[in-house]
């Protein structure tokens, strides 16, 4: 069964139990939920609320040049720091080139020297040493072009993190643009979750909570960082970002559990 199938089974169900506005606002609800991978729940006391680790800095690197990998020095889940080769791509033709155009240049340089010397000598016209001079430039460039390919060939990592998953393997040959590494630090982590809207009249940036990480069974200090741009309508939250106040190697991306948010004194933090 296709997805909107499975959609409109379910909000036909809805309907035939609750009514058709309400079976549409249930549904809306639960997409949303579903879209941003958290859940608008709370403890029966209505203060724990569920909430996720992200990291800040995640990417998937591809490669910039076809060729072979020659070089993946890292397995998943090894860490590595910012700046090291975290994978290489087999550079002798795009070196054979680099030299190539190098050849070129000097070529071209050489060729403008002597129609200069020949221009003062009356031998020449400034036609020729002004079209020199442009092939010189158009053999700069391909220099450049060629140079960029060479540095390429090494794929150095932009942050600081671990090897979330290898998409390749050694000897393989890759396409431009194929992906190579899903890359994830856990050194930036974020706090993600889904909050009532109306309490923002209390919770600000700068509010502290405790987040009980559950398969760790600890809680961990945490810090209101920034809320959500926009609301949304139907269900009334809206999404929270905090930090971790402090640093917990221990912690990975991923990880869940409550986030125990208690109001201030008079405020209240249940859903309605």
């Amino acid at each position: 069964m296709t997805v909107e199938a499975r959609r409109s089974a379910v909000a036909r169900g809805l309907d035939r139990m609750f009514g058709s506005h309400a079976a549409l606002s249930f549904l809306s609800i639960a997409l949303f939920a579903a879209g941003t991978g958290l859940a608008l729940s709370q403890t029966a006391d209505g203060t724990g609320i569920r909430a996720q680790l992200v990291s800040r800095s995640t990417t998937m690197l591809s490669s910039e040049v076809a060729g072979k990998v020659v070089a993946l020095p890292f397995r998943e889940g090894e860490a590595f720091r910012e700046g090291e080769q975290i994978a290489a791509i087999d550079c002798a033709t795009y070196q054979a080139k680099l030299a190539l155009a190098d050849a070129q240049v000097r070529r071209s340089g050489r060729k403008v020297d002597a129609l200069k010397v020949l221009d003062k000598k009356g031998a020449t016209g400034k036609v020729d040493v002004d079209l020199a001079e442009i092939d010189l430039l158009g053999a700069k460039a391909e220099y450049s072009a060629a140079a960029t390919d060479v540095s390429r060939c090494n794929i150095m990592a932009p942050f600081s993190g671990r090897i979330a998953e290898l998409k390749v393997h050694q000897y393989q040959y890759v396409s431009a643009g194929e992906p190579m590494l899903d890359i994830i630090s856990d050194h930036d982590l974020e706090v993600e979750l889904l909050a009532p809207s109306r309490w923002l009249t209390w919770l600000k940036p700068g509010a502290t909570f405790a987040l009980r990480i559950d398969e760790l069974n600890r809680d961990f200090p945490a810090i209101v960082a920034r809320t959500g741009a926009r609301i949304d309508p139907v269900s009334q939250s809206i999404k929270v970002y905090a930090r971790i106040d402090g640093n917990y190697p221990e912690l990975i991306p991923g990880m869940s559990g409550l986030a125990l948010v208690a109001p201030p004194e008079g405020g209240t933090s249940s859903i309605p």
